[in-house]
């Protein structure tokens, strides 16, 4: 945004936000949208609660139903892969994640590692990612390094809850 449009929170974050005047507008537009989409996805598929193990009973149920769909975000999963695996090893990237012992940390690096490309692991993997980039962001750990470098992270994590919403949200279900 040019200086004359920029919001007045927009303005307070760039003065007091460490890092915020540097980050470039498509950084901050994939972190304001994620921020929507999360909330659009966590009261349209998650009913208004979203936790790890509530994650998983959704991608247990969608692999039930035959709905999973897990190769619809096989460019997102690449992306993720790249991101925090190179050269036969996990990158430093990784251990930021954060990952919780509920958040399934084993199969998330089995799938990462591609050790493990089963349909359903991949597509519980690939959320539990998206999960802990909100939890990072919404609960401050981003701003240790003040939000730098996690515009693709954000911008395939919309593409995840965009499609999601598309097939398993309730405006999906046009009611």
């Amino acid at each position: 945004m040019t200086e004359d449009n920029r919001s007045p929170s927009e303005k307070w974050l760039e003065a007091r936000a460490p890092g915020f005047q540097h980050l470039p507008v498509s950084d901050r537009q994939a972190i304001y949208d994620f921020a929507f989409l999360w909330s659009l996805f966590e009261s349209q598929v998650m009913e208004n609660f979203a936790r790890a193990d509530r994650i998983r009973e959704r991608v247990d149920a969608w692999s039930a139903e035959g709905t999973l769909g897990a190769e619809l975000y096989d460019e997102e999963l690449a992306h993720f892969r790249g991101r925090y695996f190179s050269d036969g090893a996990l990158i430093p990237h990784f251990p930021y994640l954060n990952l919780r012992k509920s958040d399934h940390p084993e199969l998330v690096q089995a799938v990462i590692e591609r050790n493990n490309n089963d349909p359903r692991d991949r597509m519980l993997a690939l959320l539990m990612i998206v999960w802990r980039l909100r939890n990072n962001l919404f609960h401050g750990a981003k701003w240790a390094y003040e939000l730098r470098d996690q515009q693709s992270n954000f911008t395939h994590a919309n593409s995840v809850l965009m499609r999601l919403l598309e097939r398993h949200g309730v405006a999906a279900y046009r009611w």
